[in-house]
């Protein structure tokens, strides 16, 4: 991009990609650790929420407690698992109380992103989604804070005989306003944490609902309360207070189950399958809710009051675990040789990854393939400058990471100020020569669907924990304030005179 480019730009210290979960609270830690910095928040969609905006299926909510969910600065006063709705109302009150609204441009879809090293910018190009007309950015410092899957369409597989099917197919991520199920019968293809919250919130209305499933994933019900949290605030206990301290409780919780999932995985299934068979007993968990995988390898999903579990023992809903033939005119053939009959079809079949938002990004002028790259603890990529990518966690909640690196990266922006550089690259070290090159994560640590189809597209990690996104929160939140940024991990360049600062 020419010079004549970058003088049309707006020009900001900080571009943050997305007003989701991710972006919303970036924004905030960058406002309360570097209120010197400007900056702009750039989101394709018309609203604010990310996640939580693009998906409108019915009985939408978190997998995970509000508690570890919620950002560490915003108390949490509901319960635990909470709605699309209830989700929505408590960022946007993180938005209005912090004043990050002005900050945001909707409707604005990025297609390119490229730095040079000439001018120790990066020029980021959106098109506006209402007009088609292209607008310019310079920012000194990328964060990407757009997920990790492509909003606009779900995952869908192609079967046989799709075409044929007479009724309507939908994916819960693109759910139709108009789609009217009341009487219909249903099948939701899919048997994770979407297919749970979906299948009991339509089982009243329809007909029959049925969730046809490859294969089990483990659920953990339970009631959608926390006694802590009400025994505090029976004795008036201060929301900070509580949210702090019921946060605490359930992050030892989560890191004494998963230490427990790896060291003793047997018992753990066991606790799990139980929780389901008190609802449905012993011989409906066996034969359609017993995973093949050890806990955790797939994200776990809360279940509040056992509701699909109590929907399933009332009949208004059933189980089959078989896999699809082909479709038909009037349901889905299975290969044990059953047939399906169904008015509706959902495919509750999980997201298309992207990575980095599917932006062409260049280096240099020469394309960036994050596949070539290797990742430095998950967020920064070898060879890509000034920027930082939220990638939350699988075994914990997103936003624990949200947190953790809002703090990281301005701990970052403020090092390269006190030291006046224009420019920070993370590089493999002498020590790191000869360290062999992995796919982004450990099937045998933790392998959904989405991740597997794509993981050729997803930078690299090594065989050290500098170089790799190791999911453990625990570990992260005392290691990532510790990291020496001096370290020979980091290259910084490019030194930042108050004159060139100023021009800017």
């Amino acid at each position: 991009m020419d010079a004549q480019t970058q003088m049309k730009a707006e020009h900001f210290d900080v571009l943050i990609v997305g007003a989701g979960i991710s972006g919303v609270g970036s924004a905030y830690h960058l406002q309360q650790n570097l209120p010197e910095k400007s900056y702009v928040i750039l989101d394709a969609q018309e609203s604010f929420g990310g996640t939580w905006h693009t998906h409108q299926y019915p009985g939408i909510r978190s997998d995970s407690d509000l508690y570890t969910f919620g950002y560490r600065f915003k108390p949490w006063v509901g319960a635990p698992i909470a709605t699309a709705d209830e989700i929505l109302k408590y960022m946007g009150e993180v938005i209005e109380e912090n004043g990050i609204d002005e900050h945001i441009r909707y409707g604005h879809k990025i297609l390119r992103a490229a730095w040079s090293s000439q001018t120790n910018l990066w020029t980021v190009e959106a098109e506006r989604t209402d007009t088609g007309e292209t607008r310019r950015f310079t920012a000194n410092f990328l964060w990407m804070c757009q997920g990790y899957y492509r909003h606009e369409e779900g995952y869908t597989p192609e079967w046989p005989g799709m075409a044929d099917f007479k009724g309507r197919i939908v994916h819960p991520q693109t759910w139709p306003k108009d789609l009217d199920y009341k009487g219909k019968r249903v099948v939701v293809i899919g048997s994770g944490a979407t297919a749970a919250t979906l299948i009991p919130s339509i089982a009243d209305d329809v007909a029959h609902v049925t969730m046809l499933q490859r294969s089990p994933t483990y659920f953990v019900p339970g009631r959608n309360v926390d006694d802590m949290a009400e025994t505090l605030r029976a004795l008036d206990i201060d929301e900070h207070w509580i949210h702090e301290i019921v946060r605490r409780q359930r992050l030892k919780m989560g890191g004494e189950f998963t230490r427990r999932s790896f060291e003793e995985p047997e018992a753990v299934k066991q606790e799990l399958l139980a929780g389901v068979s008190a609802f449905v007993g012993p011989e409906i968990t066996a034969k359609h809710f017993t995973p093949r995988y050890r806990p955790w390898r797939q994200r776990i999903a809360f279940v509040p009051d056992g509701d699909i579990f109590q929907k399933v023992k009332e009949g208004k809903a059933s189980v089959v675990t078989d896999e699809i033939e082909r479709f038909t005119e009037k349901g889905i053939k299975l290969k044990s040789g059953e047939t399906l009959e169904a008015d509706i079809i959902i495919t509750a079949t999980g997201f298309n990854l992207c990575v980095l938002g599917d932006i062409a990004f260049e280096v240099d002028g020469k394309p960036v393939d994050f596949a070539d790259t290797v990742t430095y603890r998950g967020m920064m990529f070898t060879g890509v400058p000034n920027m930082a990518w939220v990638f939350g966690y699988f075994r914990a909640s997103w936003t624990l990471r949200v947190d953790i690196l809002g703090d990281f990266v301005c701990r970052l922006l403020r090092h390269m100020d006190q030291k006046g550089a224009a420019k920070v690259t993370v590089a493999l070290r002498p020590e790191d020569a000869g360290m062999p090159r992995m796919p982004w994560m450990d099937p045998e640590n933790f392998n959904p669907g989405y991740l597997m189809r794509e993981m050729h597209k997803m930078p690299k990690r090594g065989d050290k924990p500098q170089w790799q996104h190791t999911q453990d929160y625990w570990a992260e939140r005392d290691e990532l304030p510790k990291v020496d940024l001096d370290g020979a991990e980091f290259v910084y360049e490019g030194v930042r005179h108050r004159e060139a600062i100023a021009a800017e």
